[in-house]
């Protein structure tokens, strides 16, 4: 019976840690797919990007033009935000953010959402819309789990 025990013991230790591994290797995949994506410019970002829309949503060529000039523009957006953070952190030391300003990030954040949905309603058809929506919920609940996890690595 101890034998038994015994064996139980390693063979979830053993499990344990490759599910560590495992997570630990997906979040440095993760970091580095970041990294790379950073150092493209708004260009490519944006060029990218429509053609994965292209192929997820079957995109016509004129709302495959329409969609990449939204693209581009996002890029341009989301590029000048990072560099403007980067500035920030590095001139701040580890200074957080007021409430008043979380706010206010947060809500540029989401009446860019809005804004960005008010035209992907313009450009695209209802069905493709719904794909479309259908896939930024897929990518909300793949990014949560892994935004936890680094959020507790960040406390430690």
């Amino acid at each position: 019976m101890k034998k038994l025990i015994v064996i139980a013991l390693v063979l979830v230790t053993i499990q344990v840690n490759a599910q560590d591994r495992k997570r630990e290797h997906r979040e440095g995949e993760h970091k580095e797919r970041m990294q790379r994506m950073s150092d493209l410019s708004p260009e490519e970002a944006a060029t990218l990007k429509t053609k994965k829309m292209t192929l997820q949503l079957d995109l016509t060529d004129a709302q495959q033009s329409k969609i990449y000039k939204l693209n581009l523009e996002q890029a341009k957006s989301k590029k000048a935000m990072m560099e403007a953070r980067k500035e920030k952190r590095e001139n701040a030391e580890n200074e957080k953010p007021s409430k008043e300003e979380l706010i206010k990030i947060q809500n540029e954040r989401l009446d860019k959402q809005i804004a960005t949905k008010k035209k992907m309603k313009e450009i695209i058809n209802e069905e493709q819309y719904k794909k479309w929506e259908h896939s930024l919920q897929r990518q909300k609940r793949e990014r949560k789990p892994l935004e936890k996890r680094m959020m507790k690595e960040r406390i430690r």
